[in-house]
């Protein structure tokens, strides 16, 4: 049975502070294991890799974006953090294209060595500028095969809302039967400021189920980058100030490593 599949469900956002305000949107994701996609482009008529269909995933849309295979780029990354999966599976949790547009705010890509182990999670974050940036999340030795819970200093603007003085709580589940993503943003003084998550049910990878995704899900990635904006608004109108967007960091991708107390390492995606 295949492993790649779509999940059905919902995102929701909470901001704390300094104005309460709460968002919920139902949206689908795509979850596919790199070394499926050829054969998912053979078999699917709805979805196409690296061409042209109703649904469709692109190399160049993710990590340096010069469309160089996924696997290759996580396995690079991977390596230079010091991080060996010995050819484990590589899954992706992402926004696909929808009649060729895609805006992903996050992309988690699961990394597990063979026996099934959860080694990292590398989320890939874009913003509305038009600039991206890497977490590499290692597993902390010991830690639950499927479950990744770390935390590390903002290092990325995301948000016109929020500055940098922030640290992020990750908790990242692999999917199964179930997907469920979380985020917690904390203020300097470790006081929470804003949650966010993803939670969904797995269907099948077919024609079917993306037919059903299309109909029940309409323009799904132009609905992602519209809401933004209209939320944006909303915030702005309860007083929330904008702040001053800093220069992106030196480095693309910034290593969280399993220890609590390990400083994180910047590298490079060409790395």
């Amino acid at each position: 049975m295949s492993v790649s599949g779509l999940y059905d469900g919902a995102v929701v956002h909470q901001r704390l502070t300094p104005r309460r305000h709460k968002l919920r949107y139902r949206l689908f994701q795509l979850f596919v294991d790199l070394d499926e996609l050829p054969a998912l482009d053979r078999r699917l008529r709805l979805f196409g890799h690296g061409r042209a269909a109703v649904f469709s995933l692109h190399e160049c849309d993710h990590l340096a974006g010069d469309g160089r295979p996924l696997r290759t780029q996580i396995e690079a990354m991977l390596a230079t953090a010091g991080i060996d999966i010995a050819g484990g599976p590589i899954r992706l949790l992402c926004l696909p294209r929808v009649l060729g547009y895609v805006f992903n705010p996050i992309s988690i890509f699961y990394c597990h060595r063979p026996n099934g182990e959860l080694a990292a999670a590398v989320l890939e974050v874009n913003n509305t500028f038009g600039e991206k940036h890497v977490y590499l999340v290692e597993a902390p030795p010991g830690a639950s095969a499927d479950l990744i819970h770390r935390g590390c200093a903002k290092a990325f603007f995301v948000s016109p809302f929020m500055g940098l003085e922030m640290t992020y709580d990750f908790r990242l589940a692999a999917p199964g039967p179930r997907a469920a993503t979380a985020i917690l943003g904390r203020g300097a003084d470790g006081a929470p400021i804003i949650a966010a998550a993803f939670s969904g049910v797995r269907r099948e990878l077919t024609d079917a189920e993306l037919a059903r995704a299309f109909f029940s899900h309409p323009l799904l990635t132009l609905k992602v980058i519209l809401a933004i904006h209209w939320e944006a608004v909303k915030l702005i109108a309860k007083g929330v100030r904008l702040r001053t967007k800093p220069k992106p960091p030196g480095a693309a991708v910034t290593v969280v490593r399993a220890a609590a107390d390990a400083p994180a390492d910047q590298i490079d995606l060409a790395a």
